[in-house]
């Protein structure tokens, strides 16, 4: 038993070094999910709203259903920046400012450290499938409901 315990501290050591999770990449992690909309659109967003959570992201994930995606939410108003890393999907990103309009939407390469910034500082940014918001004609302007958390 304390072998197998020594050799379970060993795993997870290794793959903490390697930045890998110790996890299993098979059950992503659970977050809180929220009906987002852009005008008839219902968008169901997973809401990552802490560091552990953003970091995390939706790495590893093998898909993204057609309406799915994530928020980000961010403590204060910052030009963000976001890359794929253990990414495996194409994602579009959508940058939103604390009004709940877009400001800019970036296309982003699965598995790859190319930084994808805000064009001005944002409060929220939006994943989904890469191309979602070009085959829905939402662009810089075009507002997304529900991001602000329920007081």
């Amino acid at each position: 038993m304390l072998q197998r315990l020594r050799l379970s501290s060993v795993i997870a050591l290794v793959c903490g070094l390697l930045g890998q999770p110790a996890h299993s990449q098979e059950s992503p992690t659970q977050f809180p999910v929220k009906q987002l909309s852009a005008g008839i659109l219902v968008i169901s967003a997973e809401m990552a709203s802490t560091n552990e959570q953003r970091e995390l992201g939706l790495m590893y994930r093998q898909s993204l259903g057609p309406n799915q995606g994530m928020a980000f939410i961010f403590d204060f108003p910052a030009r963000e920046c976001m890359w794929m890393k253990n990414t495996l999907l194409p994602l579009s990103v959508a940058f939103i400012d604390e009004t709940g309009a877009i400001v800019n939407i970036e296309d982003m390469q699965p598995q790859t450290l190319t930084d994808h910034c805000s064009a001005k500082p944002v409060l929220y940014a939006l994943e989904m499938n890469l191309g979602w918001f070009a085959r829905h004609g939402l662009k810089a302007g075009s507002k997304i409901s529900g991001l602000a958390p329920s007081r």
